[in-house]
């Protein structure tokens, strides 16, 4: 046991025996006092300079833990919470809303799950009537799963597909996938440096650093142009070591909402190739940025055309809106079966004491709805309506801006921006403003998440924006 020491002083003999008696009659617990613990030679001792008593306390074990800081984006949902004043947004979270701001639970999701139902699938069955035999996944997932959503992702005609050329193992979600994937690259490139846009989602250097995997930046966000620092980019990708892994967003890039064009992902294939360098796709948007499945795969299926060996990192906590049931994949591209076969058996090693093996709910929806092409069909729709939507407030919003601010300042940058975020060009000390005197919750580098705006409050946000960019500092 841990123990501190408690001395008690006095400055006169009348005080040291008031306090000993304010003991006596305070320290009891059940039949035994104070006194009796301390002895009862204590009791009876009289200092006229001095009453000293020993106490054994506990100290913990944990002393030298610190508290951990907030998180600087699920913060931001607590403190809106807080928030009274009737006019709050909540900008900061990147989940979808409906127009009225209200959480919604696409069609399709709620067909799928009847149909599992009707299958005996669902989780809501009796646990004594579920099939014995799925009381546990696999330590790599649903089967039926993993290929509909490798098929999604790279096509269901293509060559890596055809020739069992990919690993795919499912993950918990966006991150656990990525997660996993540190960990195979801790430990089979000893060494190797992982390269992250600047800016970048504030959980990848979590993960990487956690996964004791070492990473620096390259230049993306140029924030003259509030667009793509391109050459910066390239530059930083070209001056990296030889067979580093390049972090790229496979599209809606998350804080800034800027993607490179069809050009330019040719310019950034080259050079990646040039370097032997191996892409790290994080596809957490596929469907929901443009509206469609096949072009928001078109950065990871240009690189597996060029035949080159990639991780891609999938999540459907967005496309879908299943974001509690924690889906997702992490899937290598190999360059022969029997590698893939291979890496395959490792990352369900890695998997195996991180967290044994995947629920199996959110698995069942995905197979369903993909693997059914009248749900899939109802998806498509349902994923073009959402992102039509969040199109329709992006343009509401410029269009509010251009309107109030007579500046002269080019607000286009919105309009050139893609998926469910907008990156503003707020500074701290601006966006601090926003929350403080407009109630808008956001995060500190100036990101908005557009799924949580609607038509009716673009106008209230133009304002706030306004007045933090011309009157703050």
């Amino acid at each position: 046991m841990a123990l501190a020491m408690l001395s008690l002083a006095s400055v006169s003999p009348s005080a040291s025996l008031s306090l000993q008696e304010n003991f006596k009659t305070n320290w009891k617990s059940g039949t035994s006092s104070l006194i009796n613990f301390l002895g009862s030679d204590f009791s009876k001792t009289k200092s006229y300079t001095r009453t000293s008593m020993t106490v054994a306390v506990k100290v913990s074990r944990f002393n030298d833990i610190t508290m951990a800081p907030p998180d600087p984006i699920l913060g931001v949902s607590e403190a809106f919470k807080a928030d009274t004043n009737e006019m709050k947004l909540n900008l900061g979270v990147g989940a979808y809303r409906t127009e009225d701001l209200q959480p919604y639970v696409l069609n399709v999701v709620k067909k799928a799950e009847n149909l599992m139902l009707e299958r005996g699938e669902n989780k809501e069955i009796p646990y004594h009537l579920l099939d014995l035999n799925v009381l546990y996944l696999p330590i790599e997932g649903l089967a039926a799963f993993n290929k509909v959503t490798a098929e999604l992702l790279f096509g269901a005609d293509n060559t890596v597909i055809q020739q069992q050329r990919v690993a795919t193992v499912q993950g918990l979600s966006g991150t656990g996938s990525l997660r996993l994937a540190a960990a195979l690259i801790e430990r089979y490139f000893p060494g190797a440096k992982v390269l992250i846009s600047s800016p970048t989602w504030g959980n990848h250097k979590n993960i990487f650093n956690d996964a004791r995997v070492p990473w620096s930046e390259y230049r993306y966000y140029d924030p003259k142009t509030v667009g793509l620092d391109f050459d910066g980019m390239i530059s930083d990708i070209k001056a990296a070591p030889d067979g580093s892994f390049v972090l790229l967003h496979g599209c809606a890039h998350n804080p800034t909402g800027i993607d490179p064009t069809p050009e330019q992902w040719e310019k950034i294939a080259d050079v990646i190739q040039e370097k032997s360098h191996i892409p790290f796709f994080d596809v957490a948007y596929q469907g929901f940025a443009s509206g469609s499945l096949d072009e928001d795969a078109s950065s990871v299926r240009l690189f597996v055309a060029r035949g080159v060996e990639l991780f891609v990192a999938q999540s459907y906590s967005k496309n879908l809106g299943l974001y509690a049931e924690r889906i997702g994949a992490i899937n290598v591209v190999c360059a022969s079966s029997d590698a893939a076969a291979r890496v395959k058996s490792q990352l369900k090693r890695l998997a195996r004491p991180m967290y044994s093996n995947p629920p199996i709910h959110g698995a069942r929806i995905v197979a369903n709805v993909v693997g059914s092409p009248e749900l899939f069909n109802q998806w498509k729709e349902e994923m073009e309506m959402m992102a039509g939507r969040i199109r329709s407030v992006r343009q509401k919003l410029y269009d509010s801006l251009c309107a109030k601010d007579k500046s002269g300042k080019d607000w286009s940058f919105i309009l050139k921006q893609i998926g469910m975020f907008s990156f503003t060009g707020l500074s701290k000390t601006q966006t601090e403003n926003m929350t403080s005197k407009w109630h808008v919750y956001m995060t500190k580098d100036g990101r908005i998440s557009l799924a949580g705006l609607s038509s009716a409050k673009c106008e209230y946000l133009a304002d706030a924006i306004v007045d933090s960019y011309h009157n703050v500092k």
